[in-house]
């Protein structure tokens, strides 16, 4: 299929790809070297950056699908996969920003404890730990993200995508 919301969603995956890279250099050389360093200035960069990037293509590639009713001929299950990756993509974000452990990270975990309290999340994740909001933002929800997305590409593969709606005559 010929579509620009196609493409949006292989750049999305291309996003992805280089947000693992550069996380995985983050990761291995730690938090000195990301605040101190030109290099890790560099990588925490292209690792904000390409955060930027699949987002965008992201939300391009939901908004398009869901306006060009993806969601038809038994397809509903690969547009809602997409949806969960969305969600599970913006836990990733909020917990990669309070990982970068500057002033405006604990500002914002001091400030979000009591959202995620309210919401009754509290007795799983806290916020002010940097321990387990680092461990859930280079581990868990990245092994989820890229679970769902090789998933979505599956029933995408399997399924084929969704044929453009026809106008009938006299339109």
């Amino acid at each position: 299929m010929g579509s620009w919301v196609y493409v949006f969603g292989v750049v999305t995956i291309a996003a992805l790809v280089l947000v693992i890279a550069s996380g995985v250099l983050l990761s291995s050389f730690g938090p000195q070297w990301w605040q101190v360093s030109p290099q890790g200035h560099f990588v925490n960069s292209i690792h904000f950056w390409s955060v930027q990037m699949f987002f965008i293509f992201m939300v391009l590639h939901l908004w398009g699908q869901f306006f060009a009713a993806g969601w038809r001929d038994g397809r509903a299950g690969t547009w809602m996969i997409g949806v969960v990756i969305f969600l599970v993509s913006l836990g990733t974000a909020f917990t990669g920003y309070l990982s970068q452990q500057n002033f405006s990270a604990q500002w914002i975990a001091l400030n979000a404890k009591d959202a995620v309290n309210a919401t009754g999340a509290g007795a799983f994740f806290n916020v002010l730990n940097f321990g387990q909001m680092y461990g859930l933002h280079i581990l868990l929800f990245p092994l989820g993200i890229t679970t769902l997305v090789a998933l979505h590409v599956i029933w995408v593969r399997r399924h084929g995508v969704v044929k453009p709606i026809e106008i009938g005559p006299g339109r």
